[in-house]
Order: C-alpha cells, then structure tokens, then sequence
C-alpha cells in the first residue's frame, strides 16, 4: 500500500519569508524574460504576471518535492491556460525539478519544455494542456477521486479570465459545486486581458465573484501580487470543506515591465533583443525595492 500521508522528504522547503519570496518572484520574471527571448516566441504578459503566484505555490503552499515528483501524496497542480507555461517552468526549475539551464530549450526541437505543457515529458506536470477551458474539468476530476478515495491531498488549477468565455468552465463550475468538493481550490488569472483584447470589450465576465458564489462557491479577491494575501487566501481554502473554493486574483499583466503592463499586444509576444534589455533592466530596478540580503 502506497503512503499517502505526512512529509515527502528532504526534498520540500517551505519559504515564509515574505521579502524572500518576492525575490524569487522577481528571478522567475527574469528567467521568463530570458526564455522568451531565447525562444524568439511565447506569451510574455500573462508568465510575468504570474510569477507572484506561482512562486507562492512552489515555495510555500504546495505539499510537494522536487526530488521525489511522483510522490503519492503531493497535491496536485493543473495549469489550464497552458500558454503562460513559461512561468511555471521558471519555478519549477528555481524550486529543483529540473536544472535552471534547460529554461533555454523552451519551445525548441526535442525539448522537455514545449511551448504548452505535456504530461510524461517533464517530471512534475500533472496535465497536457493546450486547448483553453479544459484544465478546471480535469482538477474536478482529480479531486473527486481524491474525496471518494479519501486522500489527504489538495487540487490546486491555475486558470485564466479569459478561459471563461467557454462553456466548459462553466459546466466544471457546476460539477464542482454539486459533490462539494471542499479539496479544490482556484486561482483566476484577473488580469484583464485575453488575445484578442481587453476581456471585457471581447465578452464581458463581471460579475465575476457573484457568479461564482451563485454557483455555490466560496469566492475570495486577492492582489495577486502580494504573496501573502495569496498564502492567507489559500489557509482559508483549506478551513472550506462543503464547498470549493474561487480565488480571483488581480494581475498586471507584464507586471514590472516598463512597455509591458497592461499592454494587450504582449499577450503572445515575445521580447527583442533591446526590448529584453530593458525589460530585465526594469526588473533589476524592481529587485532593489526588495533587497538581496537573502541570497537570492
């Protein structure tokens, strides 16, 4: 019988260290905006805005371990906007999985990291993700095994805004919501934008958190740019047992990116050579405000 419960090993650290963790925040940007460059194509707006979050999940809220990724007994993390996959490759490789170096083989012939996830290439991905809307359905699916099979592991699926334009989401919703599944927890991606512009312009979504908590959710808001509101947001999720659990966190997308934030067309582009100057220029100006005492 497989060990389902406690520690996983050595392997597992958990950061929280606030000041800490936004400068390994600001390291993921820099290795996304390295990646990017290097790969001469991606989405660059949505991996940066997402780097207090995913840094958040790696370094503090996640029961995982890099060394052992199979472990029976990890939560479980489903990306389903895959295209911001950089910035979880970037954590990944910051928090062990895999060696910093391969950041740069993203998107490129035979590589472990594709410009979408897949599953069985890279250990530590729990999904293939590509077509949006999707990866809500499979973390519903994996926490009602997880409920009926009575683990002690938690779903966590990163989704984006946009995504809710498709019907499937909201079906993923309702299932969810039926079976009570008070071991899943999302976090929404607010950040506005989507390719084909501002969400609200291409298919208004507001309001969002009341739709949410009509459909029987438990819904909280967040700046998804301060990790600790992020971490306290994700404690209450675990106290919600009868229900899931919606976090909608607002992003900048591009965030500390001079030409980049808020701008819809880098929603799939990636940085020149001059643009990627200045964009970890910027990020080096950002990683003052925090200090590098730690060693980071």
């Amino acid at each position: 019988m497989l060990l389902e419960t406690g520690q996983p090993g050595a392997g597992l650290k958990k950061i929280t260290d606030i000041k800490k963790l936004h400068l390994i925040a600001n390291g993921v940007r820099q290795s996304v905006v390295k990646m990017l460059h290097e790969a001469k194509s991606g989405h660059s707006a949505g991996s940066i805005g997402l780097a207090d979050i995913f840094t958040a999940l790696y370094f503090n809220i996640l029961n995982h371990d890099p060394k052992n990724p199979t472990w029976p007994g990890r939560d479980r993390l489903v990306l389903s906007n895959g295209h911001v996959c950089p910035v979880m490759y970037a954590a990944m490789a910051e928090a062990g999985y895999f060696p910093k170096e391969e950041l740069m083989s993203l998107r490129k012939l035979g590589s472990r990291l594709q410009g979408h996830p897949h599953r069985g290439s890279l250990p530590g991905i729990e999904n293939s993700s590509g077509p949006l809307g999707q990866g809500l359905s499979i973390a519903v699916g994996m926490a009602l095994v997880a409920k009926r099979e009575r683990k002690g592991w938690r779903v966590y699926c990163v989704c984006s805004d946009g995504e809710h334009n498709e019907g499937q989401i909201w079906e993923a919703v309702l299932l969810a919501s039926k079976f009570k599944l008070g071991n899943l927890t999302v976090i929404m991606d607010r950040n506005n934008i989507q390719i084909d512009g501002f969400t609200e312009d291409v298919l208004p979504l507001e309001p969002l958190a009341e739709k949410y908590r009509a459909f029987g959710w438990h819904v909280l808001e967040v700046d998804g740019h301060n990790i600790k509101q992020l971490i306290d947001a994700c404690s209450e999720a675990k106290k919600v047992i009868d229900r899931p659990t919606m976090i909608i966190a607002h992003t900048v997308p591009g965030k500390d990116i001079s030409f980049m934030e808020f701008i819809t067309d880098w929603h799939g582009k990636a940085p020149g050579d001059k643009e990627s100057t200045t964009a970890l220029g910027d990020l080096e100006e950002e990683r003052k405000f925090y200090g590098s005492e730690s060693g980071v």
